[in-house]
C-alpha cells in the first residue's frame, strides 16, 4: 500500500523527532522516567498548540533548575536549550509570537551556558525549529533573520535542512546566475 504524501511527510517528522530525542539523551538528559516532549510532538502535530505549549513548558520546568542549568551546574543547559526551542515553536504556532520570542530569548540563555562540543547541534536545531514556525504561519522574513540568526550563533548543518535555509540558499544561487548573466550580456568596449 503505498503511503499518501502527508502521511509520509508526519513519518519523517517523527524520525526527526526521535532523532531529536536521541540528541536530547546525547545532550545529557537526566535520568527521569518522565517526558512531555513526545506528547508535545503529537499534540503539535494533531493541531492542538495549547496542550503542546502546556506539555513544553513542564519539560522546561524540568531542566530549568539550577541543577540542571545554571552558571554553576550546566549539565543539562543543551537539553533546556531544546525545550525552550520547541515551546517557542509552539507558541509561534498557537499564534503568540511575543511569548515565543521570549522563549527564544531564553533558548539562546540556556545556549550560552551548553558545553562547546553539543552547543553548535543544539543551536541549529532550536533556530531551525523556530524558523520552521515562523515559516508555517507565513512571517517568511522572520523565519530568514531566525536561521540567519542561527548561522552567526555558530548552528551547525541542520539549519541548513530549513525551509527558510534551503529558500535563502535559492536566492543566492539566483543572484549568482543573474551576475553572471549581467556579466555575459556586458557589452566590451570597442577601442
Amino acid at each position: 500500500m503505498d503511503a499518501t504524501p502527508g502521511s509520509r511527510q508526519r513519518g519523517r517528522v517523527r524520525l526527526v523527532a526521535r532523532l531529536a530525542g536521541l540528541v536530547v539523551g546525547a545532550l545529557g538528559t537526566a535520568c527521569s522516567s518522565t517526558s512531555y516532549d513526545g506528547a508535545a510532538i503529537d499534540a503539535s502535530w494533531a493541531g492542538d498548540q495549547t496542550a503542546a505549549i502546556g506539555l513544553a513548558k513542564k519539560e522546561v520546568a524540568r531542566f530549568s533548575t539550577p541543577e540542571q542549568c545554571s552558571p554553576a551546574r550546566t549539565i543539562n543547559c543543551g537539553t533546556l536549550a531544546l525545550a525552550y526551542g520547541s515551546l517557542a515553536e509552539y507558541q509561534i504556532l498557537g499564534g503568540d509570537k511575543a511569548a515565543g520570542e521570549i522563549s527564544l530569548r531564553e533558548a539562546k540563555a540556556a545556549l550560552g551556558m551548553t558545553a562547546r562540543d553539543n552547543q553548535a547541534s543544539a543551536t541549529g536545531m532550536v533556530f531551525r525549529g523556530v524558523s520552521e514556525a515562523y515559516w508555517k504561519t507565513g512571517d517568511k522574513a522572520r523565519a530568514r533573520t531566525v536561521i540567519e540568526d542561527g548561522r552567526a550563533a555558530g548552528g551547525d548543518e541542520w539549519l541548513l535542512s530549513s525551509s527558510a535555509a534551503q529558500a535563502i540558499l535559492q536566492d543566492k544561487a539566483r543572484a549568482r546566475r543573474q551576475a553572471a548573466a549581467d556579466d555575459d550580456s556586458t557589452p566590451v568596449p570597442v577601442r
